[in-house]
């Protein structure tokens, strides 16, 4: 976040909060459009989200979203109140989307530190028309005037209006946040703020909630103390303070005088805000089960939030004590020495940090339903643009990854779903002609795979085109191979290639010649790989194999003359020295060697990054055999260092700018303190062919 807004608790808890109110809208709407109608509890939830928004936006100051979510409350109102029959629910889906995608817009501003100054007021005005549209249909007008509300110190009090004082009651709440939430006060405020639309009077104590910051203590020790003369039943009280985010405790008791209330009768200079009044649909009462005293306790709630920063400096912190501890335990000092005490110590530290690690990596782990259920709008949107029919499916939204993998997929997930939609699934009638169900569908499917998650993107459309590829292909000069020695796969992997497409004619979601391969890099950045298989007529399966982690790996060290090469476990599938007469020489003239009646291919590291070394005979050497996706490749070594857990850390800036070195994937520390180069293998396996 930049200086606009830095050192802003408030608004970094405001972000948090919006954006999650603003993500649970959008998944209301969705899964109301599924079932064609809004049920009661919809239109509750929508009413309470926009509720929350406007009030915490106007506190912020952010007028324009605020203004907007008040134009939103005032509709889902009426729908609430009056539950009118005649609704035109995808224009009013359309509506809320567009209200999402702008408050989606402002957020992203104030991330970024620009100013929120976009114009609201033609979206609210198109709410507005909504509403009154709806009110002409279902021939409905009553209203009445809302009540100015005055502001004092530190409580509220409402202009005296005669409706307001029928059926006023009078409360007092005590309320408890989560353990470790952070910023009591504030979240304090924050409900006083919510109710000063509805009350006649709020009182609260500590009264320097916002002024003095040691009102936290007090409220974790004492709780927030809430005293309000509001015309609201117990029941309705109780279910909009239960609203409350990281509420752990509410107390709430219905008093019958208001002796409790007199502490705060003094003297004092009133304040009216700068409030018009606004026309309101007028309230119906509804029936409630009366309560005198209820209490909620979240006892088993364990979950806190935590910045992101912390965890990202927490994960530092872990991989600098693993470089620490192989400095300690692999010091060429140690060498010939019998140190039993040592060596106990030593294990006993590698378990401790082993544990440690894990459980950091266990805290950054995240599930991918986050960054699934967001591809239900694009689907939403773009089979409502293209005419399309098409049902999205789950399958292992559970699966976990690194916070910071999660970060570099969800666009190129986004891009292709889009291309499914748009490339794949046929017209609707189309697949009517073939037999095909009238809904496409496109799959989102995670699972695991050893150290990796395999991510697949399937359609049940019509699948590539090969021969399309190829002329493609020919046309821009990628083929690589000739035409009659490429397998299917091959050829499909050929649209992954800069500035290819097979589309036609340009439209606003695909075929301008770029899109495909910045997928691949966005996933290859993060040592993934992007794999395609198609069948014409059935469909076509995008395969996405990306890392769990991206922090710390379990590795084998190589070395290569006086430098240190760092190969990834998990693509390593066996080591040998070769016999001489294993070795042999395709037509080309490049290396190769026979492994169980196999030809593999050799890359000599020496030769590849120019480093001066003795060992040039295969026979004095090693070879490590390593595979990744469905390659196999033989890089050859002076010697094997041994196999230990590192830290991965990027190529500096400079070296990446000024050398575009290729089969790197960054470097790391080892205990001797020589630095390390980690190899990527995918790179050097498609390097050498």
């Amino acid at each position: 976040m930049s200086e606009l807004y830095a050192n802003e608790p408030m608004m970094d808890m405001y972000i948090f909060e919006t954006t999650q109110n603003i993500e649970q809208l959008e998944t209301c709407i969705l899964d109301t459009e599924k079932a064609g109608y809004y049920s009661q509890n919809v239109v509750n939830e929508i009413f309470r989200i926009m509720h929350t928004i406007k009030g915490s936006s106007a506190m912020m100051l952010f007028n324009n979203i605020s203004m907007l979510a008040h134009t939103v409350e005032d509709l889902f109102y009426f729908l609430r109140e009056h539950k009118p029959e005649q609704i035109d629910y995808s224009t009013l889906s359309d509506l809320v989307l567009e209200v999402v995608d702008f408050i989606k817009g402002e957020l992203d501003k104030i991330t970024q530190g620009d100013k929120v100054n976009r114009d609201s007021t033609i979206l609210s005005s198109k709410i507005k028309d909504y509403l009154e549209e709806l009110k002409q249909q279902n021939a409905i007008t009553e209203l009445i005037e809302k009540p100015v509300i005055e502001k004092q110190s530190h409580y509220y009090i409402a202009q005296d209006k005669t409706e307001n004082k029928i059926n006023l009651h009078m409360y007092k709440a005590i309320i408890f946040f989560d353990d470790g939430c952070e910023m009591e006060n504030i979240r304090a405020y924050t409900i006083t703020h919510h109710l000063r639309d509805m009350a006649d009077e709020i009182y609260y104590l500590p009264q320097d909630i916002i002024e003095n910051d040691e009102s936290i203590h007090l409220i974790r020790e004492e709780g927030f103390q809430l005293y309000v003369k509001i015309n609201k039943t117990y029941n309705e009280m109780f279910e909009f303070l239960k609203q409350t985010i990281f509420l752990k405790d509410l107390e709430l008791i219905e008093l019958d005088n208001d002796e409790e209330f007199k502490q705060f009768y003094k003297p004092i200079k009133k304040i009216i805000l700068d409030t018009p009044p606004v026309m309101i649909p007028k309230i119906n009462n509804q029936n409630y089960q009366e309560g005198k005293e209820q209490t909620i306790t979240s006892s088993n709630q364990s979950i806190i939030s935590v910045n992101v920063a912390k965890l990202d400096k927490l994960m530092d912190l872990v991989g600098e004590m693993v470089i620490a501890e192989a400095m300690v335990t692999q010091n060429p000092d140690l060498k010939g020495l019998t140190i039993v005490n040592f060596h106990k110590a030593a294990r006993q530290l590698h378990k401790i940090t082993t544990e440690l690690q894990d459980m950091v990596m266990a805290i950054r782990m995240v599930p991918l339903s986050t960054t699934f259920h967001k591809m239900h709008r694009i689907v939403r949107d773009m089979s409502k643009k293209l005419g399309k029919e098409v049902k999205l499916e789950l399958i292992g939204e559970e699966t976990e990854v690194d916070k910071n993998i999660i970060e570099h997929i969800s666009d190129p997930l986004m891009h292709l779903v889009r291309n499914a939609i748009d490339h794949g699934l046929e017209a609707t009638k189309d697949r009517v002609t073939l037999e095909k169900p009238k809904i496409g569908k496109v799959t989102l499917e995670a699972r695991n795979a050893g150290s990796d998650v395999l991510i697949l993107v399937k359609d049940d459309g019509k699948g590539l085109n090969k021969q399309k590829i190829l002329d493609r292909a020919r046309e821009n000069d990628l083929l690589i191979k000739t035409e009659n020695e490429m397998t299917d796969k091959e050829i499909y992997n050929l649209i992954l290639l800069p500035g290819f497409s097979t589309k036609e004619a340009v439209s606003e979601y695909s075929g301008r010649g770029v899109g495909m391969d910045v997928v691949t890099n966005n996933i290859e950045a993060v040592g993934g790989s992007v794999s395609i298989d198609s069948e014409e007529g059935i469909g076509t399966t995008i395969t996405l194999k990306i890392p769990l982690t991206l922090a710390i790996i379990d590795g084998m060290n190589i070395s290569v003359g006086k430098s240190r090469y760092t190969i990834p476990t998990t693509t390593i599938k066996e080591s040998f020295r070769p016999k001489e007469n294993d070795l042999i020489k395709d037509p080309d003239g490049n290396e190769m060697i026979m492994v169980r009646g196999q030809c593999f291919p050799i890359l000599r590291l020496h030769e590849l990054y120019k480093v001066k070394t003795e060992v040039t005979d295969f026979t004095q050497g090693i070879l490590i055999m390593v595979e990744q996706d469905e390659k196999t490749l033989c890089i050859f070594a002076d010697m094997l260092l041994g196999q230990q857990q590192v830290v991965v850390k990027t190529l500096p800036s400079y070296i990446k700018s000024t050398r575009k070195i290729q089969g790197l994937a960054g470097c790391t520390l080892l205990g001797d303190g020589n630095i390390s180069l980690i190899l990527d293998i995918g790179g050097l396996v498609n390097l050498n062919g």
